[in-house]
């Protein structure tokens, strides 16, 4: 098994989603896997999510948070 990286963007403010979305595409253009966790403050459905479809099997978001937090993943992904 390979080794993987993890990057945590935490602080108020904008840019967390775009910074780790921004360094995601990157390493899909390079072949690799990635998987972004993003912790939701509200119950909005973001445009990100239906974009990483058309990316898949390469990137995955999984949102948890708000009324999130209690449900499983809507797909399992294979990362």
């Amino acid at each position: 098994m390979e080794k993987g990286l993890i990057q945590v963007y935490t602080g108020n403010g904008k840019g967390k989603t775009t910074a780790a979305l921004g360094l995601a595409l990157r390493a899909v253009g390079h072949g690799l896997k990635v998987l972004v966790i993003q912790f939701m403050k509200g119950n909005i459905n973001y445009g990100e999510l239906e974009s990483s479809k058309k990316l898949s099997p390469y990137l995955a978001i999984i949102q948890v948070g708000g009324r999130r937090l209690s449900q499983k993943p809507t797909r399992t992904p294979s990362i």
